[in-house]
């Protein structure tokens, strides 16, 4: 006996835990009509199955929204492998011990990876020339290409800036509609020393870069900045690096400067910079990151695995924060899956509405690489790549 195919004209009606539609607040519980391949309408699932009796429901559980955006990740430490390790222990045992699989190679199999798994764009830590030219080459790949810099030798930043200009002109020729925009990353507030992060920081808003800055990720780095000294100093390859942590940030650290105090008052926030991790930070430094518009990263499961601390979450949303999500690299964060970081945010943050970490990752993370937010939403073609495993 042969049963009658299915009408794909039929309605179905698909229920999930927690609905993003691109707009709005989200819904939890949420739905979606769709009808064949476009959606018809989407909210509250009791009112959806009001309007649409005839509906086949589909209790599909998990998350419906549009693809997230990883906003800020190191695509060639993709060939690494993950280790949970204290940070200090962490930079020699994984990142230097494995830095032959470093490289082009583990940047196109992030990149390859990252399209599988669908991500709406990505903000990536570019460590190399090789690697930039090879990502910028990507027709799959939207959002930004950070171009790392470091120097903790003021006397040396002119010439370094001048490097880094030529190149970074050099590759924005290579730009398409489309395709990655090409930014720029002063690596932190104390690998960059005070006169290439102003440099670089005035440059960026003068031509219109996006920046992006990895700020006050262990809890060491404030020490760092209110005394000279600590953990961070006594890490640091002496080589690479002045006498003094002074000489490095062009002032005396003293009892209350804080590394975003310190851009702050360099005049690095003003040019709106992207600041991540931002784990340890003082109320005042939130309060400047406001005041300055910045949007903040938050990489939940590398932060966890070096252990440096929990991101203060809702202390930046009182303060009106932009937050998105990041893997950072598979090295400390396992995967490229930026899902897995909301899911895991999850549980680190029981007391928040998962609505709020959902839009982070998808709107939050737009907002961050100035990429628009796609909308689920009545007339929009359906894609069963908006259901979520997670």
């Amino acid at each position: 006996m042969t049963h009658p195919a299915p009408d794909p004209f039929k309605p179905r009606l698909l229920v999930c835990d927690v609905l993003y539609t691109g707009m709005g607040g989200g819904h939890a519980p949420g739905g979606v009509v769709v009808v064949g391949d476009t959606v018809a309408a989407t909210g509250d699932p009791a009112q959806l199955r009001a309007r649409y009796p005839q509906a086949q429901v589909e209790e599909v559980g998990g998350v419906i929204a549009p693809p997230p955006v990883n906003a800020h990740t190191h695509l060639d430490m993709s060939a690494y492998a993950f280790q949970a390790l204290p940070y200090f222990r962490w930079l020699p045992e994984v990142v230097i011990a494995q830095r032959e699989q470093r490289g082009v190679a583990g940047a196109l199999a992030g990149a390859d990876e990252l399209a599988r798994l669908g991500v709406g764009g990505v903000g990536d830590i570019v460590w190399s020339g090789e690697v930039m030219d090879a990502l910028l080459a990507r027709e799959d790949l939207r959002g930004v290409l950070y171009f790392e810099v470091l120097g903790t030798f003021a006397e040396q930043a002119d010439k370094r800036f001048a490097e880094v200009r030529q190149r970074v002109e050099a590759w924005r020729k290579l730009e398409r509609p489309g395709g990655p925009r090409i930014g720029l990353t002063p690596h932190t507030p104390y690998t960059v020393s005070h006169h290439l992060m102003r440099l670089v920081a005035e440059y960026a808003a003068g031509e219109g870069l996006p920046l992006q800055i990895h700020v006050a990720e262990h809890p060491s780095e404030p020490e760092l900045f209110a005394t000279g000294a600590g953990p961070l100093w006594d890490h640091r390859l002496p080589a690479f690096w002045p006498e003094t942590f002074a000489e490095v940030i062009g002032r005396a650290p003293e009892p209350g400067l804080t590394p975003v105090r310190y851009l702050d008052e360099l005049g690095v926030l003003a040019a709106k910079p992207t600041l991540v991790h931002m784990v340890n930070v003082t109320p005042d430094d939130i309060a400047r990151v406001a005041r300055a518009g910045c949007a903040v990263v938050s990489c939940p499961r590398s932060n966890h695995h070096l252990e440096c601390g929990t991101f203060p979450w809702t202390a930046y949303a009182a303060a009106g924060v932009e937050i998105a999500l990041g893997t950072d690299s598979v090295a400390s964060g396992e995967s490229l899956d930026v899902r897995d970081d909301v899911a895991f945010a999850r549980g680190l943050y029981p007391a928040l509405d998962p609505r709020v970490l959902v839009r982070a990752a998808i709107k939050g993370g737009g907002r961050a690489l100035g990429l628009p937010t796609p909308f689920i939403r009545r007339g929009e073609a359906w894609s069963e790549d908006y259901l979520w495993k997670v």
